[in-house]
């Protein structure tokens, strides 16, 4: 009995997993020759399941809950495997247990800036960082595709894989969403559900779930950066002209108050006096030139007159007064200038009605 008793002892009646690590995926049941006693109890808790492996092909996946393994529970092990003892003897499998919890906090980010093409700058280095969210979802195809025999499989052992993967197919996502560079920060939520989308598939072809993904920060080299800051400091600035004087105004008062005194400070207030003047002399000589400029000469009026049947002329209105007065041109003299349409009589023309009115009336018996 005592040799009996030996060999049972080797027998494995309770199955069971208590994950005390943050970071464990999957973890293989250990016994002595992998023996197991026909009608041992199974533990399977939440977020957690099992797959007996018989002869490296998978006899069965157990969801969470409190099994006795018997034939009931283990049809296609049982079809595996022939025993002949009424299924009461041991039999021989591997176990693994699978996490199906969720993986928090797992960082991505790129290594090194990748260059993509911006609608206002042309192309740009980016570089972006964030965290993401996985889980096993489909616990046999990620025992098949990733896990295999491991037996103790770590977040550790994946990490770098999924974390190239987000960057790779990430930075692919950004370029073609087509969102400006510097709109990029007000559109965070939007670009992380772009890369989310984009690689979804990718995890679950690996048996995983991607929970969630969130981009924390897209940034340029540093070099960029500096001239985006200059241009955004001219921005505020407006009228470069007026923050000029307003810093010059700045030094004279700092150089006033200057606690060293004395001809230093003297000096120093009297070249910003004459920085001010010179500017401020310079900016009158501009302003007198522009405003002394004589306007354009004004154009008088000036007549073509008729006389012995030919056209005379242009004359001006003191030219016609003259003649007036010399009794050669008279309110009957044909007129005409640029505007008429016919030669009129002179006295007919409200333009000349000034050149008679300071003529004398004919002198009587003349």
């Amino acid at each position: 009995m005592g040799l009996l008793s030996s060999l049972f002892s080797e027998f494995v009646d309770v199955i069971e997993w208590v994950d005390n690590t943050q970071n464990t995926i999957a973890w293989k049941f250990e016994r002595h020759n992998n023996a197991i006693k026909m009608g041992a109890k199974l533990t399977v808790r939440e977020s957690q399941v099992a797959i007996f492996i018989n002869e490296g092909k998978i006899a069965d996946v157990f969801q969470p809950g409190l099994y006795e393994l018997s034939t009931q529970n283990l049809p296609v092990l049982t079809a595996l495997q022939s025993w002949k003892h009424g299924f009461e003897s041991p039999f021989k499998a591997d176990v693994y247990f699978i996490s199906t919890r969720q993986f928090t906090n797992q960082k991505w980010g790129t290594k090194n800036p990748v260059m993509v093409r911006d609608a206002e700058f042309g192309p740009v280095r980016l570089r972006a960082f964030g965290s993401f969210v996985f889980r096993v979802l489909d616990a046999k195809v990620f025992f098949q595709e990733i896990a295999a025999t491991n037996p103790d499989f770590i977040v550790e052992h994946i990490y770098e894989q999924l974390r190239n993967l987000i960057t790779s197919r990430g930075m692919d996502a950004v370029a073609a969403s087509k969102i400006p560079m510097l709109d990029l920060a007000a559109n965070y939520d939007e670009v992380g559900k772009f890369i989310f989308e984009k690689i979804q598939p990718d995890f679950s072809a690996m048996g995983l779930q991607l929970s969630s993904l969130l981009l924390e920060n897209v940034s340029l080299p540093p070099e960029v950066e500096a001239v985006l800051d200059k241009r955004s400091s001219m921005s505020l600035l407006g009228n470069l002209s007026a923050f000029t004087q307003f810093q010059t105004a700045n030094a004279i008062e700092k150089s006033a108050e200057n606690a060293a005194g004395g001809e230093l400070g003297a000096a120093g207030l009297g070249l910003g006096f004459g920085a001010v003047m010179m500017g401020q002399a310079g900016n009158a000589f501009q302003q007198a030139a522009g405003n002394n400029t004589p306007p354009p000469v004004p154009t008088g009026l000036s007549f073509y007159v008729a006389a012995n049947g030919a056209s005379q002329g242009p004359f001006d209105l003191d030219s016609l007064k003259n003649m007036a007065a010399q009794r050669s041109f008279t309110a009957d003299t044909l007129v005409w200038k640029q505007g008429m349409a016919n030669w009129l009589p002179a006295g007919s023309v409200p333009e000349l009605s000034g050149v008679f009115s300071q003529m004398p009336p004919p002198i009587p018996g003349s």
